[in-house]
């Protein structure tokens, strides 16, 4: 059996926007109507099989006030995906969704920022009544950002919470494979390279 893919994934948003709500639906399929606030961050781990490869997801959930920001950034290093999060029924979290793209590409300083693997949640679709978000100046946004995928979901009863992850996820075992396949490349290639010399051991 091939060795298990580990993959660190950072969820980011405003404040209440539902983000310990969607891991918790998608980890271990429950909704709390609790809320508690996350301070720092939190995480959870999920095994998926994408493509016949077992991938064990190491899921971050960190805290949205500005007070918790400095302390998000420590857990961004080694990221492999990022889950941008806002909620339909406020459009503020929708403008903010652009600062945390920012902020998580300029503290990780990946090596190929517009293919990172991003996906985005507009969370709180249960609630669609109250939508002051419109799909089409999202859709816009993530065309603008290199095609984004977008997911309309729902934390309380599940809506699209499992295929935003798994999107997600083999989005992000597609980069990895490229990055590996782009470095094997660059090391094969030994042809205009010297030689070293041998050493006679003559002194003329």
């Amino acid at each position: 059996m091939s060795k298990k893919e580990l993959l660190k994934v950072i969820v980011l948003g405003d404040s209440s926007v539902g983000k310990t709500s969607l891991m918790n639906q998608f980890v271990s399929k429950k909704f709390s109507t609790q809320y508690k606030a996350t301070i720092g961050a939190d995480f959870l781990t999920k095994e998926v099989m994408i493509e016949d490869k077992m991938c064990s997801l190491s899921i971050w959930d960190t805290a949205g006030q500005e007070r918790f920001h400095s302390l998000g950034f420590a857990f961004f290093r080694g990221s492999d995906a990022c889950v941008l999060v806002f909620d339909i029924t406020v459009p503020k979290t929708f403008e903010n969704v652009n600062n945390w793209r920012d902020e998580f590409l300029m503290q990780t300083t990946p090596e190929d920022p517009d293919n990172f693997p991003f996906v985005l949640i507009g969370n709180k679709v249960d609630m669609e009544n109250m939508r002051q978000v419109q799909q089409k100046q999202v859709t816009n946004w993530c065309r603008s950002k290199g095609n984004i995928p977008y997911f309309e979901c729902s934390a309380k009863d599940g809506t699209n919470v499992e295929n935003a992850f798994v999107t997600l996820a083999k989005r992000a075992l597609s980069v990895a494979k490229e990055d590996i396949i782009q470095r094997n490349e660059g090391l094969t290639d030994f042809g205009d390279e010297p030689k070293p010399q041998q050493n006679t051991g003559c002194s003329c």
